[in-house]
């Protein structure tokens, strides 16, 4: 069997459009596994977002992401690529950066050439560092990763910072330096595509955010048009956390009317039942290694007292 880094390779190489939802706890990754899609992407934003409860500029560190994405990792059985912010520090952090990620089982990761602290993508106020110090840390994790399979994504920021032609620049640097992918955040029409994929010369990957929604920085555009346009991979990072987030704040103002009203409802189309949460988490595996391992008079205790 291939590795899950050798897989991730193969769809890269591949005809299909790769779309990798984005990740940011084991609900998430099992429910993207259980829909069928191929790929999972951990969200940075939505990492910080709901691991800290604050803006995504940058507080949460190293040790915090990666014990989020070990457990998304562990989670599913597909490749998984994580959001590595600006690989914490200078050429030298992003490393042992890049070795932390592939020991954890992740098949790839994005390096940004924001300044640090970062801030999401789809924020102003970015800032980004000299081309020539980004180029030293593509080269870094690229020197780092122990299977070459192992997928180093070079995401740009500087289209908001710089424009376009500037961007174009950083992009041909970035893949000189030994980038597998190329990914500019935040581009804003099918043209600016257009040119980052001529310029790439490697896979590109593009951000659409929601998905399913538009927002200002990221226009909608169908995903046989992106195919054509050159691009390879896309992803949504914002999709599943906003999707639980309008759930959750559906289900906790009806629950409010129960309170006030005193009223009880069952409402099957609001929440998943416990079947299906334990199906999800897969308890019957669970319940067969207990009777593997435990002796019968420790599992009828577990489950009869």
């Amino acid at each position: 069997m291939p590795t899950k880094a050798r897989q991730y390779r193969e769809f890269m190489a591949g005809d299909d459009l790769i779309v990798s939802c984005g990740a940011y706890d084991g609900y998430s990754a099992r429910l993207i596994e259980k829909a069928g899609y191929k790929t999972v992407a951990t969200s940075g934003a939505a990492i910080s977002n709901s691991r800290m409860g604050i803006a995504d500029m940058g507080v949460m560190g190293l040790a915090e992401n990666l014990d989020q994405c070990r457990a998304i990792v562990r989670a599913v059985n597909l490749p998984v690529t994580c959001d590595a912010d600006t690989g914490y520090g200078n050429p030298v952090n992003v490393y042992h950066t890049v070795q932390e990620f592939e020991a954890i089982g992740a098949v790839g990761v994005n390096i940004e050439d924001q300044v640090s602290p970062k801030r999401c993508g789809h924020m102003s106020g970015k800032e980004v560092v000299d081309s020539t110090e980004m180029q030293k840390k593509i080269e870094a994790a690229c020197l780092a990763r122990r299977d070459d399979d192992f997928v180093i994504v070079a995401r740009t920021d500087a289209l908001a910072v710089e424009g376009l032609e500037k961007t174009l620049d950083r992009i041909k640097a970035y893949v000189e330096a030994g980038a597998d992918m190329i990914f500019a955040d935040a581009v804003n029409s099918e043209e600016t595509i257009a040119r980052v994929v001529e310029a790439a010369d490697v896979p590109v990957s593009v951000n659409m955010g929601f998905g399913i929604r538009a927002r200002p920085t990221t226009p909608l555009i169908p995903l046989p048009r992106l195919k054509e346009l050159g691009v390879q991979r896309i992803s949504l990072p914002r999709m599943l956390p906003a999707a639980a987030i309008r759930a959750m704040e559906t289900a906790l103002s009806v629950m409010r009317e129960v309170i006030e009203t005193g009223i009880p409802v069952d409402r099957t189309d609001l929440l998943a039942g416990i079947e299906e949460i334990m199906d999800l988490m897969d308890y019957d595996s669970a319940r067969d290694l207990e009777a593997k391992l435990l002796t019968t008079e420790a599992i009828e205790t577990k489950y009869h007292r």
